[in-house]
């Protein structure tokens, strides 16, 4: 009886990994998970670390920010998209506010710096722990549908686990990018993804709003409230009833309506034009807008109030060429889909058509990428193979162009003529010359921006325009 006793006295309450290549720290996080019935493992890297996490079998992930491998607030969003994510709670000897709100943004449960208290520690894992419990009881696991959004890149992945979050919530959600980024299909899938699923998303394009008749398009009107109102109509705002109300180009929203707007996220009732008697609506919003709204306010074209409104949960997504790796999905995805819909077999995208396009700066973004295939694709259907001449002229013109500016001079000297002869046996092809000459650029300034800020991050992080963990990134590609 007594040893059975002993047995379930050795059993773990919870199961923790410490990812830190620090030996004094991960010693006392081991010694003091034990100490509270815990089961411990460590791994001194990302490349150990990461698979052991996407196991699911843990329930609290400590984890350090700078590591031989990488940065750990970088694979926070691979982290998360897994079935059954730890409780992450990030421990780092560097002070760094952008990558504490990065972190803190994505989900982690908590942000704590070196040196740090024990009890500290101890409460911090506690309280995740509790969470976590309580979650488990009250949740299931939520499967995401992208609903045809690609992209696996760090920023993105940052997105789409915020989309995860604002899909569970009734809160107001508030989408900002660029044109063609793709705010739409993301408030589509915030909408499947919710409780409201089965409810009506309706779409409101603030811009092509007439300022005449905006009111009567939002609120509905009675019959005869004007001219020309014949019958009864239901405005926008009634036909999202039990659904999602999406506001797009949300900082189009002419003046005069938005204080009335303002009172009907409040209520969530309203009079239709020319009626006496206030209808109900039970939406959610989702807006999204290309503009600085923030900027707006100052210039006395939006709102503060309504501003406060509509962005209780943000989500700002990255430009295309802020995503350069996952242009070449992108461009698979949308090539598949383009044969299912005309019934086509395979088409095979030459190697150069790539290279094209992931050099092509792309300031239509997603939207542009898919009318160029679009565009490519229907000038010769018939043909099995997409090669550059296929590809509008003015985005081949735009890779020549870039190719003269980036090829070093030096390719004179190191493979010029030589008694009549020249040795090609090592000259690269013309992908790999770009890679050399890009990073030689990339090295170049780095190395220089570091000298002339005298090593201060945020004072290089201003100067360059990098985010801190990239900027990490490179500093460490380089050394």
């Amino acid at each position: 009886m007594e040893q059975k006793n002993s047995k379930e006295k050795r059993t773990p309450k919870a199961r923790i990994l410490i990812i830190d290549d620090d030996e004094g720290m991960t010693y006392t996080l081991q010694r003091m998970a034990q100490e509270e019935g815990h089961k411990a493992d460590v791994a001194s890297n990302l490349t150990q670390g990461i698979p052991l996490v996407l196991e699911g079998e843990y329930d609290v992930l400590f984890l350090d920010v700078r590591l031989p491998d990488g940065s750990g607030i970088d694979t926070i969003p691979k982290i998360q998209s897994s079935p059954f994510p730890p409780e992450i709670i990030i421990i780092t000897a560097y002070t760094d506010k952008g990558g504490a709100q990065t972190a803190l943004k994505s989900g982690v449960w908590d942000y704590i710096e070196k040196p740090v208290r024990i009890n500290a520690l101890k409460l911090s894992l506690k309280r995740a722990l509790q969470y976590r419990s309580q979650k488990n009881t009250l949740e299931k696991p939520l499967t995401i549908e992208r609903n045809g959004i690609i992209g696996d890149s760090f920023k993105f992945l940052m997105c789409i686990t915020l989309m995860a979050h604002a899909a569970k919530s009734e809160t107001n959600v508030l989408i900002s990018g660029e044109t063609g980024t793709g705010k739409e299909l993301f408030a589509k899938a915030i909408h499947h993804n919710s409780a409201r699923a089965e409810g009506p998303f309706i779409v409101v394009d603030c811009a092509s709003l007439p300022q005449n008749l905006a009111e009567s398009i939002l609120f509905g009107h009675i019959r005869g409230a004007y001219t020309g109102a014949d019958s009864d109509r239901i405005g926008l705002i009634k036909e999202a009833d039990g659904g999602t109300l999406f506001l797009d180009e949300v900082g189009e929203l002419p003046v005069s309506l938005q204080k009335t707007f303002l009172r009907v996220l409040q209520e969530r009732r309203f009079r239709p034009v020319g009626s006496k008697k206030e209808v109900k609506s039970n939406f959610r919003l989702v807006s999204a807008t290309n503009r600085d709204l923030s900027a707006e306010v100052d210039a006395d074209n939006f709102r503060k109030d309504l501003l406060f409104r509509l962005r209780t949960f943000v989500i700002d997504l990255p430009a295309l060429r802020e995503r350069i790796k996952d242009i070449r999905e992108i461009i698979n995805y949308h090539v598949e889909k383009f044969c299912q819909k005309s019934e086509q077999s395979h088409i095979h995208i030459s190697e150069e058509v790539f290279e094209i396009l992931c050099e092509y700066d792309w300031p239509g973004n997603v939207r542009e990428l898919v009318n160029t295939l679009e565009s490519a694709l229907a000038l010769e259907p018939s043909c099995p193979t997409l090669y550059p001449k296929h590809l509008p002229e003015y985005i081949r013109a735009h890779s020549i162009t870039e190719t003269h500016q980036t090829l070093p001079k030096e390719a004179e000297k190191k493979y010029r003529v030589v008694d009549g002869m020249v040795n090609t046996s090592d000259f690269p092809t013309i992908k790999v010359y770009r890679k050399r000459a890009s990073e030689q650029a990339e090295r170049e300034y780095i190395n220089e921006l570091i000298r002339v800020t005298g090593d201060d991050i945020e004072k290089a992080c201003q100067m360059s325009g990098l985010k801190r963990a990239r900027l990490y990134e490179l500093i460490k590609k380089y050394r």
